[in-house]
């Protein structure tokens, strides 16, 4: 099992501001952008940050999530995580990038996991 990267999320109403700002601030380019049409949010992603863009409506239940893991295969942190006491709020689903999981650690701690699908 392997922890790819960690991104920090940010939610915001307006996404080609934060981009912008966000490739100054890291001086790097935006590395993904796609939208998620199934819940009115387009995502990107500049060095270390998740850029979530939506209504305030659609960023609701993704607000609660603090951070995001890209791992190698959801399966076996999924396995791991119910092994080790965790909480899977949302099962494993398709998404544009692959499939995610959301878990509640047993601090309390709310993880997207995500892992990309091959190409």
């Amino acid at each position: 099992m392997i922890i790819k990267q960690i991104l920090t999320r940010i939610c915001v109403n307006e996404i080609n501001q934060t981009i912008d700002f966000y490739e100054r601030l890291t001086n790097e380019k935006c590395s993904n952008r796609f939208e998620y049409k199934k819940v009115g949010l387009e995502l990107a992603v500049v060095g270390n940050f998740l850029v979530i863009a939506g209504s305030e409506e659609a960023l609701i239940p993704f607000r609660s999530t603090t951070v995001t893991f890209l791992v190698d295969s959801v399966n076996d942190y999924k396995t791991f995580l119910n092994e080790n006491g965790a909480t899977i709020l949302r099962d494993i689903q398709p998404v544009p990038t692959g499939f995610n999981m959301t878990v509640m650690h047993n601090d309390g701690v709310i993880v997207e996991y995500v892992e990309h699908r091959k190409v």
